[in-house]
């Protein structure tokens, strides 16, 4: 399944007949979560594309987060020529992006020039878990909360200025606070009616703790949609931010307050719609459910890397924070990084270690696969936390992305579930970024010891 934005082939023959659409992008997710692809001219796309598809290089698959070529990968590396890989268009993801003039967009799979599917492409990664839920007669819905820093700097402003001494666009704590969210109302609602008219359900808006955050919300639906439908969200709101004069960052850890989640919500149901997570168990819990969680508290800390994927994800997770710290699963417990919420055909699973620069597509990923570990083994789930974890001896998530990655690495579960090239390719980004990250200079070494030391 993909996104319901309620966008046919036929409806957009209509729209470029009448000159309304003269753009289509053709867009993919890349390992950073961003959307990259093209911009075709809708004749094109309907008279080539959409029989033929299009390509790009495959190195899209193989940089780091500033577009440049690295070394390590198997699928692209300048040995290999840099080649192309296919976009074909999901159909089902097709949809107008209002705040785009003349503009639809569709959301692509990556296959291979010989044929097949390009295995280390988030979408495929997932698709892949999908495929196992669906040997179980099971389907997973999801529902991911991002949150983002809203500045009244302009993106061109906040690079000139090397993003120090940005302007918040509240300049206090505005957690639910309906004054605080009506100071930028009109960038919030251009928000929420942008993403309604491109196919998603909004939820609601509401301020967060951080100077200038925010949330928007939308419903859940099934896995695949929820994770296109999170693409366009992020590329949108900064598009968005953008034409209104501000900028905003979804960014994990932006600054020593706190940070920018994305708790993901997961359930499964029967490929009959029938809830499965809800029973006669403690907490209202079905046997299934209660696989489900211990298979997130045996997997969580050797998967972490797919919910952290980045060395500044690691610097939202402190004590008192709201970002998680002990691996516990709590029933409505928020300093657990497993929470239990809901009850009957809403009970689901959030896991609150994803910050907001997580890979959606790959984040759920590894959640299935945990929970599937879970259930597969029949493993017994330990009494819910009670309490304040952040003061308990649990074991706690991942201090650093190389300690995540050298979980990663020894994971047989994840090596299991997604095959050895998936893990390996993303073993080498983890690579990148850390030799990055341990090669920079930064602004808190240079102000502790120019002088000083």
């Amino acid at each position: 399944m993909g996104s319901t934005a309620p966008l046919t082939v036929e409806r957009l023959r209509e729209l470029v007949d009448r000159g309304e659409v003269d753009t289509v992008l053709v867009a993919a997710t890349d390992m950073q979560g961003r959307l990259q692809g093209k911009r075709c001219a809708a004749r094109y796309f309907l008279d080539e594309v959409l029989a033929h598809a299009t390509e790009a290089c495959d190195y899209l698959l193989a940089v780091d987060v500033e577009m440049n070529t690295v070394s390590g990968y198997r699928s692209s590396s300048w040995e290999a020529g840099y080649g192309d890989f296919v976009l074909r268009p999901d159909l089902a993801t097709l949809r107008l992006l209002p705040w785009l003039p003349g503009t639809a967009l569709v959301l692509c799979d990556l296959e291979l020039v010989a044929g097949g599917p390009v295995a280390v492409s988030p979408r495929q990664v997932l698709r892949g878990q999908l495929d196992r839920l669906a040997e179980r007669d099971l389907v997973a819905y999801v529902g991911t909360e991002l949150e983002f820093l809203l500045f009244d700097d302009t993106y061109e402003q906040a690079w000139d200025k090397r993003y120090q001494g940005l302007v918040p666009s509240n300049q206090y704590n505005v957690d639910y606070s309906l004054l605080g969210t009506g100071r930028v109302e009109p960038v919030l609602r251009a928000i929420r009616l942008g993403m309604e008219g491109a196919g998603l359900y909004v939820e609601s808006a509401k301020g967060e703790c951080n100077l200038g955050q925010h949330e928007i919300a939308f419903k859940y639906t099934d896995a695949l949609s929820t994770c296109d439908n999170h693409s366009v969200y992020k590329t949108g709101a900064k598009e968005i931010a953008a034409a209104h004069g501000r900028s905003l960052t979804f960014m994990a850890k932006y600054d020593q307050r706190e940070g920018n989640s994305c708790h993901i919500h997961l359930s499964f149901r029967g490929t009959d719609g029938t809830p499965v997570m809800a029973g006669d168990g403690p907490h209202g819990f079905s046997p299934l459910m209660e696989h489900f969680i211990a298979g997130q508290l045996a997997c969580l800390r050797e998967l972490t890397y797919f919910l952290a994927p980045n060395i500044n994800s690691y610097k939202r997770f402190a004590a008192g924070s709201f970002a998680p710290t002990a691996v516990a699963w709590g029933v409505d417990n928020r300093t657990c990084a497993l929470r239990a919420v809901g009850r009957g055909p809403s009970l689901r699973l959030e896991n609150r270690v994803p910050g907001g620069d997580v890979n959606q597509y790959l984040a759920v990923a590894a959640l299935i696969a945990a929970g599937l570990h879970g259930i597969d083994e029949e493993l017994p789930l330990e009494e819910a936390f009670t309490g304040n974890a952040y003061a308990s001896d649990r074991p706690t998530v991942p201090r650093t992305l190389r300690d995540a990655a050298s979980l990663l690495s020894g994971s047989a579960v994840a090596r299991g579930a997604f095959g050895d090239e998936v893990v390996e390719h993303y073993l080498n980004a983890a690579r990148v970024e850390q030799a990055a990250f341990d090669a920079a200079v930064t602004d808190w070494e240079r102000t502790r010891g120019f002088e000083r030391l």
